[in-house]
């Protein structure tokens, strides 16, 4: 019985036409975008204020526009933020208008 099963099911695939299986067609690539102002800088508002302030250049900035945020008492607290990040949650002690000069000074770093 199981033979006659068997020899019924092999002789409907064989039968059957098989379906073409195609791989879907791979999506065109595109060229990568040229590197824009903020990508091209070493630093910028959104990198973490202890990967600025690991650098020279970036601490300088830190402590010329914002004297005493490198030596504040919660820096281990917030070094991991971005100014961005930390700037609303500073009780105005950020001044919007020191980010922008902060974010100037730091895209001059190459």
């Amino acid at each position: 019985m199981k033979s006659v099963v068997l020899g019924a099911v092999l002789a409907l695939a064989a039968a059957a036409p098989v379906a073409a299986q195609t791989a879907p067609a791979a999506a065109p690539t595109t060229p990568a975008a040229p590197a824009t102002t903020a990508a091209a800088t070493k630093f910028n508002l959104d990198t973490p204020i202890e990967t600025i302030a690991a650098d020279p250049a970036g601490k300088a900035v830190l402590d010329a526009d914002l004297p005493g945020v490198t030596t504040h008492a919660m820096y281990d607290s917030f070094k991991g933020m971005s100014l961005n990040q930390l700037q609303p949650m500073s009780g105005g002690a950020i001044p919007p208008e020191a980010l922008v000069k902060v974010g100037a000074d730091l895209a001059a770093i190459k």
